[in-house]
């Protein structure tokens, strides 16, 4: 319905900042829906990407070892568009008397920005450096490819910095639509960063 995407809140940015981990915590605390952009992009949504026509990769190797970062970051964010109408259509099936929270490095802000009647409804949260190279190291999800190709160590240099290229992106658009950009150093646990985003939501959280 067009009423669940215009009283939604947002959580876009980088992979590995934790955002599905706020969400859910906002989710427990304030009694609200948590939407998982990652979750629906990787089932669903490839449904509707092959029945749309959109070219896909003849193989792992050509998505993540024979392009360069440049172009699989080129390739994602000219993707996002189209994707994010799909989850549109995801929100609109949701109905809520309580805002439905959306989260994913897909719900980019120059998206989210003409939908929303207040920069205060969507934030973007970003991994420092340092703590992207502690979710690598920690996180199996994020510390190695996944899957099998002819270079995973090449493979997974080019994801890394595909996501930091992705990543900068989001910034630079958060900024051009005043959108509040997190970033998250590791200094906070995940506890003390739904604070930090509950704050920011708190006029719709109630």
């Amino acid at each position: 319905m067009i009423e669940t995407v215009r009283n939604a809140l947002w959580i876009g940015g980088a992979q590995w900042a934790g955002k599905s981990t706020v969400a859910r915590i906002l989710a427990l605390r304030h009694g609200i829906t948590a939407y998982h952009y990652d979750y629906h992009d990787a089932r669903a949504h490839n449904d509707r990407r092959i029945a749309s026509g959109q070219p896909l990769p003849e193989s792992p190797d050509e998505l993540w070892v024979l392009a360069t970062p440049e172009d699989m970051a080129a390739s994602t964010l000219a993707g996002f568009p189209a994707r994010f109408e799909w989850a549109l259509d995801d929100l609109r099936a949701l109905t809520s008397g309580r805002p439905i929270l959306a989260e994913g490095w897909g719900l980019r802000p120059e998206l989210v920005a003409p939908l929303i009647d207040a920069p205060r409804r969507m934030v973007v949260m970003v991994p420092t450096r340092e703590f992207r190279e502690h979710q690598i190291r920690v996180l199996p999800r994020a510390g190695a490819l996944g899957t099998p190709v002819s270079d995973p160590e090449l493979g997974q240099r080019n994801r890394l910095e595909r996501d930091r290229l992705v990543a900068e992106d989001a910034v630079r658009s958060a900024h051009s639509v005043g959108i509040r950009v997190i970033e998250v150093d590791g200094t906070r646990d995940a506890e003390a960063i739904a604070d930090v985003v509950a704050d920011h939501f708190s006029p719709y959280l109630g």
